[in-house]
């Protein structure tokens, strides 16, 4: 019962959203696509769903060819972003509607919205309007909407996307469970965050202008990115990229500041390369040879994180440290690397070596 797209391609207007994207998605497993915004992940879903039209390229599903398919017969359920709900029905309501439609009555309508508004924690405000629920509350409606009726294809829509960051990491845990169980569906999932994809995915889609970058299970996109836009993608905060040479026993910076080489890099000769490191693998530090002097240009607080971007000699460097600090920008600051988590591209940007040599 796989779902299979072949070299789909969609453009409007000389705009692209689509490019030779193709996929093999199997029922009972979470497939995540991710991407910034902009990326194609919401013109992706709509070409599945067939709101959007091919160009070229071929779907189906169960061995059965959907490209043309008209949208109210793909079976396909669809959560977004914005609180998608009927706001003149209860919460009841708003679940037992599109079984209704779909000619389901009687004991199995009562048992499959019970269900599914426990599932999601809202059997005691199955009564309520939409308007009279919490954010949260009214995604779970929708949420609990396309659960029950048991379409063969479900999609989400970067659904946390409008939601406080507690809320998005409690949501974020019970998706896990809701999904369980829901062994005849194909999942897709869109989102921006690695953090989601990460722990929701069997399997990532990296998207970028409408293509597939990379594909693979989330450890190995993780820590194996093809090329440096991957690398940057699948990091938030985004992985630094930095041009230095390898001489010898060392990596030299652009401001001439040397770091040891680490033991993963010893199949790289000496020359030119681009390095990347994530925002964890660098910390402020006290001036001292090994370490990269510089400016706060800007400062985030994420949660309870401090992001810096910080104006080195070797180029923009982003520092990401537990908890909340107090820096500002045009701060001084000194930054140490840690050479044994640097990725290393070459020219073309194309991954080399990473620290997780082990994930192939």
């Amino acid at each position: 019962m796989a779902l299979i797209g072949q070299n789909l391609s969609v453009a409007v207007d000389d705009v692209t959203y689509l490019e030779d994207v193709s996929f093999t998605f199997e029922p009972g497993r979470i497939y995540v696509v991710m991407g910034r915004t902009g990326a194609g992940k919401t013109s992706f879903m709509r070409a599945v769903s067939g709101l959007l039209p091919l160009d070229s390229g071929t779907l189906s599903f169960n061995n059965t060819d959907i490209t043309h398919t008209p949208v109210w017969k793909r079976d396909c359920a669809m959560v977004y972003q914005q609180f998608i709900n009927y706001p003149n029905k209860t919460v009841r309501q708003n679940v037992e509607f599109p079984l209704k439609k779909a000619g389901i009555t009687g004991a199995e309508l009562a048992t499959r919205v019970d269900t599914y508004l426990g599932k999601v924690g809202l059997t005691e405000f199955a009564s309520r309007k939409p308007s009279q629920l919490s954010g949260g509350q009214q995604q779970r409606v929708a949420l609990a909407r396309s659960l029950a009726r048991h379409s063969r294809i479900l999609m989400l829509d970067e659904p946390l996307m409008n939601l406080d960051f507690k809320l998005r990491e409690q949501l974020r845990e019970e998706f896990l469970e809701l999904f369980r169980g829901e062994n005849e569906s194909v999942t897709i999932y869109a989102t921006t965050e690695i953090t989601e994809a990460m722990m929701l995915g069997a399997e990532i889609l990296v998207m970028h202008e409408g293509k597939i970058l990379q594909s693979g299970k989330p450890d190995e996109v993780f820590e194996r990115p093809k090329d440096k836009l991957v690398a940057q993608i699948v990091n938030d905060p985004p992985m630094s990229i930095i041009e230095a040479k390898i001489e010898g026993s060392h990596i030299v910076l652009a401001s001439g500041t040397k770091l040891p080489r680490p033991a993963h890099f010893s199949s790289l000769g000496e020359g030119a390369y681009e390095f990347g490191i994530r925002a964890i693998d660098v910390e402020p530090a006290a001036d001292a040879p090994d370490t990269e002097s510089g400016k706060v240009g800007f400062v985030e607080v994420s949660g309870s994180e401090t992001v810096l971007y910080v104006h080195t000699g070797a180029g923009e460097v982003v520092v990401q440290i537990e908890g909340i600090h107090d820096y500002h920008a045009g701060q001084k600051l000194a930054v140490k690397f840690r050479p044994e988590r640097m990725f290393a591209f070459d020219g073309n940007g194309q991954l080399l070596e990473s620290p997780k040599l082990g994930v192939k």
